[in-house]
């Protein structure tokens, strides 16, 4: 598809007299990651979720085209169609897996809830969908009965994965989801992703404060400075010959460590 599933156009959140985040632009394509980068208090978390349906923004438009073709006027959608689409489209994993997961549940009625919010009621091929995916995400599917609070963070934030892309979503938001990880742990979840990515055709959205992060997934990258973004481009571009001061600061801080 040539076409954006996503297009943003001077989109802004303000607190009182504040702005979180202001005047931001930009296209998404299917099968494209975007990293939104900056220091904490940029506005980067502030801009996903007014992306993602969770904060109202104050101005500017979201329009998203969906499955069928249909485009919607996000920040005019009204909040059942809004829960709809992150039932169905969307999926949005979050920095602590214990935020995006039910962690008394098992881990196959973690992935298959998504399931039957679609209509989907058959048990058998509940767990055997579940068993599937989270052999997709590199757990056993003798695991399948375990809870959450019984897997390393590693594996809670894969289980987070299988339990957002169940449904083939569109769309992912992704909110820090390395940050709290291992070095060794975060390769292997940012390898999956880009394998889950590629294979599904899946649009990333990626708020990150960490560079090398960026580097390893995103096609595009958002650097943003005070709510606004001062840099925007293709991440191996901005990366390697940065523009803009703040830009060159953040990289230069990089390359120092």
């Amino acid at each position: 598809m040539n076409a954006p599933i996503l297009r943003v156009a001077g989109l802004g959140k303000r607190y009182g007299q504040r702005y979180g985040c202001r005047d931001i632009h930009f296209e998404l394509y299917p099968g494209e990651v975007l990293c939104i980068v900056g220091e904490s208090g940029s506005g980067k978390s502030t801009l996903l979720a007014a992306l993602a349906g969770k904060l109202r923004a104050d101005e500017g438009s979201v329009d998203y085209t969906d499955a069928s073709g249909q485009t919607h006027a996000l920040l005019a959608l009204a909040e059942a169609d809004k829960r709809k689409l992150a039932r169905t489209e969307w999926g949005y994993v979050t920095q602590h897996a214990r935020d995006g997961l039910r962690m008394n549940v098992s881990a196959g009625a973690n992935v298959s809830e998504r399931l039957m919010a679609l209509g989907q009621r058959h048990y058998g091929q509940l767990r055997a969908t579940a068993a599937a995916w989270l052999e997709q995400v590199e757990i056993g599917a003798e695991r399948l009965d375990d809870t959450p609070s019984q897997f390393s963070g590693g594996m809670q934030q894969r289980l987070q994965i299988a339990r957002n892309l169940v449904t083939r979503p569109r769309l992912v938001f992704m909110d820090e989801p390395t940050g709290g990880l291992d070095v060794s742990v975060q390769a292997r979840f940012l390898d999956l992703t880009r394998r889950l990515v590629h294979d599904f055709g899946i649009a990333v959205i990626m708020v990150t404060h960490d560079l090398g992060v960026a580097r390893l997934l995103a096609h595009r990258t958002l650097v943003m400075q005070g709510g606004e973004v001062v840099e925007s481009g293709l991440t191996d571009q901005i990366l390697d010959d940065p523009q803009h001061p703040y830009t060159q600061l953040l990289v230069s801080s990089i390359v120092q460590a």
